[in-house]
């Protein structure tokens, strides 16, 4: 077997048999593309004429390469789908060792989340205030955004179905995943308001459709929509830093830490599949923390 057909095959079986998402699986196909490609450079045509130094050397071109060399995160991502498609090779009895399996990806340096205060998310939600069709929508969409810690591509995704009784919200996450998370009253409000007030005037203008925010012709908003209309709501409340839906997601997550919430909770909400992904947020809270205990101890310095 060739790699270009080994390749091929893998990339069946995550689609059919594993199910995953179509951008999951795009993202797969770029990846290996990109290690066939160099693999093949070196005269290097069959999987099992790839050893682990091989590997290693294309781990290492992606970060030193001239053409612009890739990021630490970048590099892990991709070495994740190279271990991934060698480890099928092994189980599907295509070669007889997994010469990726010791394969390190980069150190990743530790990025702590951007969130703002809670002032600033005040300020924030307020910039959104009005009996207007559009500053309705808007009102709902930031105030669901920060109430539930969604992904801005899980809240432009929903549908009207998805507002459920007893105050909860089922998103969709990543692979398809679904979690129900709770709506606060400050959200619920403004859902309600939303859904009585404006959404019947945006859906007369368009074709129908089950999603719950939609454009002001009738449309689902998508996701550069909801970036701009934060944005938009940052420079009315005065902001100073950069406001994404993103930022949200991390306030959320910040102020629930930092407010007593279990990070296993936390995890739970934002549907993080590793709990270490949502411990990021403990160092902010630790920071927050130390900076305090800094400003206010008469013998702190």
């Amino acid at each position: 077997m060739t790699v270009r057909a080994a390749v091929d095959s893998y990339l069946r079986h995550v689609s059919i048999e594993r199910g995953l998402a179509t951008n999951t699986v795009a993202a797969y196909r770029r990846d290996l593309a990109l290690y066939s490609g160099w693999l093949g450079e070196r005269g290097i045509d069959e999987p099992r004429e790839i050893t682990s130094a091989a590997v290693s050397d294309f781990v290492r071109h992606l970060a030193t390469r001239a053409d612009s060399p890739l990021t630490a995160s970048s590099v892990a991502r991709i070495l994740s789908t190279v271990r991934g498609w060698h480890r099928f090779l092994l189980e599907e009895g295509v070669v007889d060792a997994d010469v990726a399996h010791d394969s390190k990806p980069p150190k990743l340096a530790s990025r702590l989340p951007k969130a703002i205060s809670i002032d600033k998310v005040t300020a924030l939600l307020a910039a959104t205030d009005g009996d207007g069709v559009q500053q309705l929508r808007d009102k709902a969409l930031l105030e669901l955004l920060y109430a539930t810690g969604a992904r801005v591509s899980e809240a432009v995704d929903l549908n009207v179905d998805d507002v459920l009784e007893e105050d909860m919200l089922r998103l969709r996450g990543k692979g398809g995943k679904q979690r129900m998370v709770p709506v606060g009253s400050y959200a619920r409000a403004a859902l309600d308001a939303y859904l009585v007030r404006a959404r019947p005037t945006l859906s007369v203008r368009g074709k129908a459709t089950p999603a719950l925010f939609l454009g002001l012709r009738g449309q689902r908003v998508s996701r550069q929509n909801a970036w701009l209309i934060i944005r938009a709501a940052a420079e009315r409340a005065g902001i100073d830093v950069e406001v994404s839906p993103h930022t949200l997601r991390h306030s959320f997550a910040t102020h629930l830490l930092a407010g007593g919430a279990d990070v296993r909770v936390v995890q739970e909400l934002l549907g993080h599949s590793s709990v270490a992904t949502t411990q990021i947020y403990t160092l902010v809270t630790a920071d927050t923390l130390r900076d305090m205990y800094t400003t206010a101890h008469p013998r702190a310095r």
